[in-house]
């Protein structure tokens, strides 16, 4: 499983409408080959949590959401144009921590 930014997806929407890219998006979301997480409340708490965490980097929930639904979901990878700050941040599995799988 790979967990998507928002980043790429701003980015194939910012192309024209009828673009091959923005075109392959909405052929890619019909096949259910994306799916859109929700939080519980011990998902949002998390997230807060790391924003706290990482305050000397300041973390914005969007980025916080991803890193919560990274250890929720038990996979690490995930694909964004935002390496900088990825590469930064930490997923929990139990007392130890571990690097994103930064993909794009």
């Amino acid at each position: 499983m790979i967990l998507v930014d928002t980043g790429p997806l701003v980015a194939l929407h910012m192309l024209e409408p009828n673009s091959m890219g923005s075109n392959r998006l909405r052929e890619f979301i019909a096949k259910s080959a994306m799916s859109v997480w929700f939080f519980d409340l011990g998902s949002l708490t998390r997230a807060f949590e790391l924003m706290e965490s990482y305050a000397d980097r300041p973390m914005d929930l969007a980025d916080a959401s991803l890193v919560a639904a990274v250890e929720a979901l038990e996979t690490r990878k995930i694909f964004t144009i935002d390496r900088n700050d990825f590469a930064t941040y930490r997923v929990r599995r139990g007392h130890r921590h571990y690097a994103l799988e930064v993909l794009g």
